[in-house]
């Protein structure tokens, strides 16, 4: 069977079944609170009645994990060696928000033969059932691996502080995402978090700024998203591996993520991003073989 015929099956699969929406969020460089804001966003969609898994891209960090205070007994690379199946792999953590550890699996993927691939992809695609939105929270900064799940998804969560190393670096990584050989602007979309600053009208100022640089330069779409403020309960939450959206939701920083969880979940916003599922954001790896 040829690879043409092996991504027609598993298109003719998702048809069958539900799809789950898969939110990419990802930053220019690490330390901007990426992970931070997966979380908080997973707790406030199941605040909102939403199933949520979160797959822990950033390999060898375990940032999720580390901040949901649990440990993993499997991950991604006990589904592809050692024969798990996907719901052996997945920790469940506060407010039962699923995630999945990466480990080393996800960079082992490059290695297999399309047939073994488009096993796991189909396995994959089981978390649709299981989910409605899952969260990507890819590494930080511009390799490989992450502009592998930029590539591949079609919305993606920009989150950026007003640091000139992290507008910098937020522009390098799109400017590497534009550049890729598979990347299709009409299929992404790219929404802007500012986080760090004192006030929405500070976040619209950054957004500008980085936007104007995009727009002379790029063409990739941005939106702004909205904004995160500086919160001493947020970092309190944080050294005590507890997201702020459950230790304090009145705090300031969990507000803001309960409106950017709001703004997503948006009726016309849900209708303008299709949902794709994991077999479609997997599938891409099949096509470097």
């Amino acid at each position: 069977m040829d690879q043409a015929e092996q991504l027609r099956i598993i298109k003719a699969n998702m048809q069958s079944r539900p799809l789950a929406r898969v939110i990419t969020v990802t930053s220019g460089k690490g330390g901007v609170g990426k992970s931070n804001t997966a979380i908080n966003l997973a707790i406030q969609f199941r605040k909102m009645g939403k199933r949520v898994i979160i797959l822990d891209a950033d390999f060898g960090l375990a940032n999720i994990e580390i901040m949901f205070g649990a440990v993993p007994k499997h991950n991604l690379y006990d589904l592809i060696y050692q024969g798990k199946n996907i719901k052996e792999i997945i920790t469940w953590g506060p407010m039962e928000v699923g995630f999945i550890s990466g480990g080393s699996g996800i960079a082992g993927m490059a290695n297999l033969s399309r047939e073994y691939l488009t096993y796991i992809i189909n396995n994959l695609a089981e978390l649709d059932a299981i989910a409605d939105i899952i969260i990507v929270d890819t590494g930080a900064g511009i390799s490989d691996a992450v502009l592998e799940f930029l590539v591949a998804s079609g919305e993606i969560l920009l989150v950026t502080t007003p640091e000139p190393t992290s507008i910098t670096d937020s522009y390098s990584l799109l400017k590497a995402l534009y550049r890729h050989p598979r990347f299709k602007e009409e299929d992404t979309k790219v929404k802007m978090i500012a986080n760090r600053v004192n006030k929405d009208a500070e976040g619209e100022i950054l957004f500008n700024k980085l936007n104007a640089v995009i727009t002379r330069y790029l063409k990739i779409p941005m939106t702004y998203l909205g904004y995160i403020p500086q919160d001493a309960h947020l970092s309190s939450a944080v050294m005590q591996q507890t997201p702020v959206s459950l230790q304090n939701p009145s705090a300031k920083s969990s507000l803001a993520f309960e409106t950017i969880a709001c703004r997503l979940l948006d009726k016309e916003e849900e209708q303008r991003q299709p949902k794709r599922g994991m077999a479609a954001f997997f599938s891409h790896m099949i096509s470097r073989i």
